[in-house]
């Protein structure tokens, strides 16, 4: 009982619309009609700029670090646990209930994720992430090459069957979320990103 009550927490957090909250607060209008269309924080940077570009990110980050976090230290929870609760905070984001099921594409709140999972990990997969958009101004290539990679290098430093299954379907749902960028960088009309 108490796991699903943990993975149902899991998902609420998840689903909280941190960069749609953000920009409200700011007195700005519903970010959803803006750029992208997109709540993350790459579109919350471009519309509203730096300063709730970087806190939409952080905020990202914590609604998958904290129920792991939560599940770990307080339930000391492991293996098949853990997984299901770090697919139900990484789904709560894209498909949240509070905004219809639309929410952002994961990329942030993947990150917060396996900075809880698999901190080395992570930065194998900054230096991939950081290496193409620096090379090619690409947030949705660098995010795409970063979710392709991530789950090896699970496997190969947390040996877990359960997280690796659990990072392949999180990565294998980043990429399908980013199709519309994947034929916008085909037909070479994605937008570049400029710090």
């Amino acid at each position: 009982m108490t796991l699903y009550l943990l993975i149902l927490a899991a998902y609420l957090i998840g689903a909280i619309p941190t960069g749609l909250i953000l920009t409200r607060l700011a007195g700005g209008d519903d970010i959803r009609s803006a750029g992208s269309g997109n709540i993350g924080a790459t579109n919350v940077y471009r519309v509203a700029g730096r300063k709730l570009g970087v806190i939409t990110l952080i905020g990202d980050c914590l609604k998958g670090a904290v129920p792991l976090l939560i599940a770990q230290l307080g339930f000391n929870l492991t293996g098949n646990g853990i997984a299901l609760i770090a697919l139900a905070a990484f789904i709560g984001h894209c498909y949240p209930v509070y905004l219809g099921f639309k929410g952002g594409k994961g990329v942030a709140t993947a990150l917060g994720i396996f900075l809880v999972l698999s901190p080395l990990s992570v930065l194998c997969v900054l230096f991939v992430f950081v290496l193409i958009l620096w090379r090619w101004r690409y947030i949705s290539l660098a995010s795409i090459s970063a979710a392709a990679a991530i789950p090896l290098l699970v496997l190969l430093f947390e040996g877990s069957p359960a997280l690796f299954v659990a990072t392949l379907m999180i990565a294998s749902i980043i990429i399908w979320r980013h199709r519309v960028n994947i034929e916008r960088l085909r037909s070479g009309t994605e937008n570049t990103f400029n710090v």
